[in-house]
């Protein structure tokens, strides 16, 4: 057939099956169900990130996945036994997701400026065409924050904060709340990778 006739592919959405693949226990399969992927080992301060995806209209996205990727205590990526990388799901009821981690050190940016501690975060869910990418920083890591490469990136100053966790303790370790909003007036900042 002549290439004039053919027709772009339409593109697709990551759900609503993407959970039966990446998370087979959450989707109820019974293979796999001993791993525990939001549950990061390593060395160093342990801490507890929770959080929800709200979409739009101010709803829950309860089928979203999350990927978490982070430097390990000392800011190193790919070092020793820790691997760096978790996946958790909302949970479908309250589309709350949780990850349990060590608290990540300061990694050198590109030009060997220090980036603040953070984790790196990949949103999927039912229609989202490509995964969205954000960062989640620590509020105490003031000093840090104003240096930061690429929060300095950010034009809008304001904006900026959409990506600094809440803290509040929990009894077992320090916890920190992050809401990642689609859309919106308090949309988080998401970037082109």
């Amino acid at each position: 057939m002549p290439v004039e006739y053919l027709k772009e592919t339409p593109s697709q959405t990551g759900g609503p099956y993407v959970h039966i693949g990446t998370l087979p226990a959450f989707a109820g399969l019974a293979v796999r169900t001993q791993e525990k992927p939001h549950i990061l080992d390593g060395a160093g301060e342990r801490i507890r990130i929770t959080g929800v995806v709200i979409d739009g209209s101010g709803t829950p996205v309860k089928d979203a996945l999350l990927e978490l990727w982070q430097a390990d205590a000392q800011g190193r990526h790919n070092a020793g036994d820790f691997l760096g990388w978790g996946r958790a799901a909302a949970s479908s009821e309250t589309g709350e997701w949780m990850f349990e981690t060590v608290r990540p050190g300061a990694v050198p940016w590109r030009d060997g400026r220090p980036q603040a501690p953070h984790v790196s975060l990949l949103i999927f869910a039912r229609g989202i065409n490509i995964h969205l990418h954000t960062r989640i920083y620590f509020p105490e890591d003031k000093a840090a924050l104003e240096l930061d490469p690429v929060l300095r990136s950010i034009e809008q100053a304001g904006r900026r904060a959409t990506l600094v966790a809440e803290r509040g303790d929990a009894a077992d370790m320090p916890t920190y709340r992050f809401t990642i909003r689609l859309q919106g007036d308090a949309e988080t900042v998401f970037f082109d990778m």
